[in-house]
């Protein structure tokens, strides 16, 4: 059994004991979230579309991603621009697709 759900803008393909990142989350380390934006769920072959499901997760860790380099330059002219980005991250476990 698996669902298509859409957590934070983004769509995740999520089974039950799934650990995933996700953008960062409102909420504390062990909070329960319910995400009810389901777009299909298929059970057993058979699949459902729209929004007949909801599905459970617990927030597991706040954490931040890899960095990203931005780096910026004018050839001949002397400038140079250095800068760096890392995301703030949710890590997620998928507890029940009901």
């Amino acid at each position: 059994m698996f669902a298509i759900v859409s957590i934070a803008g983004q769509q995740f393909k999520v089974r039950k004991d799934d650990e995933l990142f996700v953008h960062r989350l409102a909420g504390n380390t062990g909070d329960k979230v319910e995400f009810s934006e389901v777009l299909m769920v298929s059970k057993d072959g058979s699949i459902t579309m729209g929004n007949s499901a909801k599905v459970q997760a617990e927030i597991l860790d706040h954490l931040k991603g890899d960095k990203v380099i931005i780096f910026k330059k004018n050839r001949r002219k002397g400038y140079q621009k250095k800068n760096g980005h890392r995301q703030s991250l949710t890590k997620i476990k998928i507890n029940e697709i009901a």
